[in-house]
């Protein structure tokens, strides 16, 4: 069977298994070649080619890389005691810190945790940095988020003189080495097998799930592990008596689409380990956005409008970076009572400036009958596209918008030049 060392590179031949065996997520082999323990072996090793590759705690892990004194603390990523977390390191989820959590229960969890605000500009850049490196093994790179992706290498071995998870490993230590960032590889015959794998073994980790073991392994697992279970649909299955893929299993393809529409389609080859989606470099992203919880409900307008261009920068600089612009713009809004308003406006034309977002946002806000006070106000853009069609006409009803974009524009390149401080607006600072 074949293994290949995570540390050194070197492949080697592993010890015999049973055909169909689970091999996963890794064995006490050591290295021949330097001893190390980390080592991973299965069958087909060798022969496939899908990978997941998913950044370990990735703001938490840029936030220990830049303040190397954070490195053995507790750190949550996110907003004050009202906030959620954002991203949890591994030292706070053993104390049972989650993402999506509020900040006061993950304090009490974890009260000696050191809260850190979130570096959108810095994580943005550090996932360029990663796509790049995925990029030079193989086009085929679909982004789901700043640090995850999918990867098909299949057919790459005559091309880099080495099989996918040769490539992948050595993905993994170029991340670390050059950017100080940690990953764990999932390797399988297809997407949804590959992203189950990559969370097997997490942090560090390097997962693989074969084609013939491909039914013993999902058998006794929970449906919980298909994307898009939530409470909901998991109520749904529960009611069906589908607890796991051998509950799907004995179900009827027909009954299951008759029961749950075109999902239960999905489910019954999902159930079977089928999964035909291609790798897609051109997948799109469905929106970007951005808010915040206050530590006080708000309903001073100042404050409130303070809050809004600060998001709407935050939104703009993500859809600059990722090269994107959205058609619509968001406003969202949280009462005290947690009850939650959206509203949405679609524009002219794309847009991925700061200024239009801001000055739409506003606009919506002002449309509203009630004036808070709010415990949370986020805004977003959705229908993204590419942006190299956006802000080119302008706003014939608003003839300093032009002038505005161009300033956003000259302010953008300043920054890049000088630090993200060099320029800060007056609303800025509410």
């Amino acid at each position: 069977m074949p293994a290949l060392c995570r540390d050194c590179l070197t492949s080697f031949p592993g010890p015999e298994t049973a055909p169909g065996a689970v091999a996963v997520p890794a064995t006490p082999l050591r290295c021949p070649a330097c001893r190390s323990p980390r080592v991973v072996s299965h069958p087909e090793l060798e022969s496939l080619g899908i990978a997941h590759m998913d950044c370990d705690a990735f703001y938490a892990s840029v936030e220990k890389r830049d303040n190397p004194e954070l490195r053995d603390k507790p750190v949550i990523v996110g907003g004050g005691r009202r906030g959620v977390v954002t991203t949890a390191c591994y030292i706070a989820r053993i104390r049972g810190v989650r993402s999506a959590m509020p900040m006061f229960k993950a304090l009490r969890l974890c009260p000696e945790a050191v809260i850190v605000k979130p570096r959108f500009e810095v994580y943005v850049e550090t996932s360029r940095a990663i796509r790049q490196m995925m990029e030079d093994l193989t086009p085929a790179v679909e982004p789901l988020s700043l640090d995850e992706a999918f990867m098909d290498l299949t057919g790459t071995a005559r091309l880099h003189g080495h099989p996918p998870a040769v490539m992948l490993a050595g993905l993994i230590k170029r991340m670390q080495s050059e950017l100080g960032i940690a990953g764990s590889i999932g390797l399988s015959h297809n997407k949804f097998l590959a992203k189950i794998a990559s969370d097997l073994d997490k942090p560090r980790g390097f997962s693989v799930i074969g084609v013939a073991e491909t039914d013993a392994f999902l058998r006794d697992r929970p449906v919980r592990l298909l994307s898009g279970v939530g409470d909901s649909f998991q109520s749904a299955l529960d009611a069906a008596g589908i607890r796991t893929f051998a509950d799907l299993l004995r179900w009827d393809r027909a009954d299951l689409a008759a029961r749950f529409g075109s999902g239960g389609d999905r489910l019954w080859h999902l159930a079977r380990g089928i999964d035909r989606r291609p790798v897609s470099a051109r997948a799109t992203v469905k929106s970007i956005s951005n808010e915040t919880t206050f530590a006080e409900d708000i309903s001073d307008p100042e404050l409130l409008d303070g809050h809004l261009w600060r998001l709407a920068e935050k939104v703009s600089d993500r859809a600059k970076a990722q090269d994107r612009a959205g058609r619509v713009v968001m406003l969202k809004l949280k009462s005290a009572d947690y009850a939650v308003l959206t509203r949405r406006l679609s524009l002219r034309e794309p847009t991925q400036m700061a200024d239009t977002i801001y000055r739409t946002a506003a606009g919506l806000y002002q449309q509203l009958d009630r004036r808070g006070p709010w415990r949370l106000i986020g805004t977003g853009l959705s229908d993204i596209v590419q942006a190299a069609d956006a802000d080119r006409s302008g706003d014939l009803l608003d003839q300093g918008a032009e002038r505005r974009n161009r300033a956003e524009r000259a302010t953008d390149a300043i920054r890049r030049k000088f630090g993200k401080d060099a320029i800060v607006k007056g609303r800025s600072l509410r």
